[in-house]
């Protein structure tokens, strides 16, 4: 601390008290010091420094001798401005630690994967993976075959129990649980070969996917009164699943058998099926694999429009083009492991991933 600093006397004001400017020092320092308990209008409305012969108001306890005659009242006014520079100095400091933008502050992260790992025998497929997704993006999830992108999916949907580690969503731990219990916390996934049922027809596949149908409780089916409910529940199923049905253009294959569509009308179905589950966030499995460049457009083209409503996605994919250039985020997976998590353009240029996801320099 500097001799100033010592011998400057605490007048107890805050910063928003201290006076405006270095050069308002002969009059508001002595104002300031004799007595805390003058009002801050008549600091504020107090004589311009340029005017040295105004006397100070009385009830301040001012002297009229012109302050410049005053040594002791420059020494004190010194003092008070370089307190004023430090304690200016002190809240400037204060104010850079604190929380940046308020948009960091509002961002969630509804799923979060941590340290997870699954073994087979002797082949490690998943080793200490963690990352997370922030809401209302497009996250891609790339890596050449075997690298464990699939088996990371099929942790995090409970379709395998890891051997270590932890997944949430949305704050909660599903590790351990059922699919059918994580589908209906609001994380619903598609796979890389569709998994519709082939004698069904596509309107009967989409009827099954809305959660809690209260048609499934046997007595609820049967009973003529409480039958009437399960009818109501279905005409508004209907009406829900036939607006989905022409989002995603396939409401003229509603009565076509599962098993007669394309592979790619057979991914619509399966993206369609699971966005009637009302979900948070989708987990898409290579949803463009084995399909023709026109219906690959309309599947970027839905998924983004669904993005636009504050759905979230994770996707795995290995065309590397497409996901650069609709993903804000990319996570790249090596043998197990996390090998890169970047922007589409760090990815680009990492020498890692193009030696590992493309088997060398390019």
């Amino acid at each position: 601390m500097s001799e100033t600093d010592e011998t400057a006397p605490d007048d107890g004001s805050s910063p928003a008290e201290k006076p405006s400017s270095a050069e308002e020092e002969s009059i508001s320092a002595p104002a300031e010091e004799e007595s805390i308990s003058a009002p801050a209008v008549e600091e504020s409305t107090s004589a311009p420094a340029e005017e040295e012969s105004t006397s100070a108001p009385a009830e301040e306890g001012a002297t009229s001798t012109p302050v410049e005659d005053d040594p002791a009242a420059g020494d004190d006014a010194d003092a008070s401005a370089t307190d004023t520079t430090s304690a200016t100095a002190d809240t400037t400091s204060g104010a850079s630690d604190a929380p940046s933008a308020p948009e960091d502050a509002s961002r969630t992260t509804p799923l979060e994967v941590e340290s997870l790992r699954k073994t087979f025998g002797g082949l490690v497929a998943v080793d200490d993976v963690s990352f997370d997704v922030e809401a209302g993006t497009l996250t891609g999830l790339i890596g050449p075959n075997g690298a464990g992108k699939s088996t990371t999916f099929n942790l995090i949907t409970g379709m395998l129990d890891p051997d270590s580690g932890a997944v949430r969503f949305n704050g909660e731990a599903i590790t351990g649980m059922e699919p059918y219990e994580i589908s209906n916390q609001g994380l619903a996934r598609t796979f890389q070969i569709a998994r519709e049922l082939e004698e069904m027809t596509v309107l009967e596949n989409m009827m099954l996917a809305p959660k809690g149908q209260i048609g499934e409780s046997l007595w609820r089916s049967v009973m003529p009164i409480a039958r009437n409910d399960v009818r109501e529940q279905e005409t508004e199923q209907l009406e829900r699943v036939w607006e989905v049905l022409d989002f995603f253009e396939i409401d003229h294959l509603a009565d076509e058998y599962a098993g007669n569509l394309s592979g790619g009308q057979r991914k619509l179905l399966e993206m369609a099926r699971a966005l009637l589950t009302d979900p948070d966030m989708l987990l898409l499995d290579e949803p463009f694999a084995g399909v023709n460049p026109s219906l690959e457009k309309r599947l970027l083209t839905h998924i983004h429009e669904l993005r636009e409503e504050g759905y979230t996605f994770l996707i795995v994919e290995h065309d590397m083009d497409l996901i650069m250039e609709n993903c804000e985020r990319v996570i790249v997976m090596h043998q197990g492991r996390i090998l890169e998590d970047g922007t589409p353009a760090e990815i680009k240029d990492s020498e890692e991933v193009i030696e590992a996801y493309l088997g060398g320099e390019v």
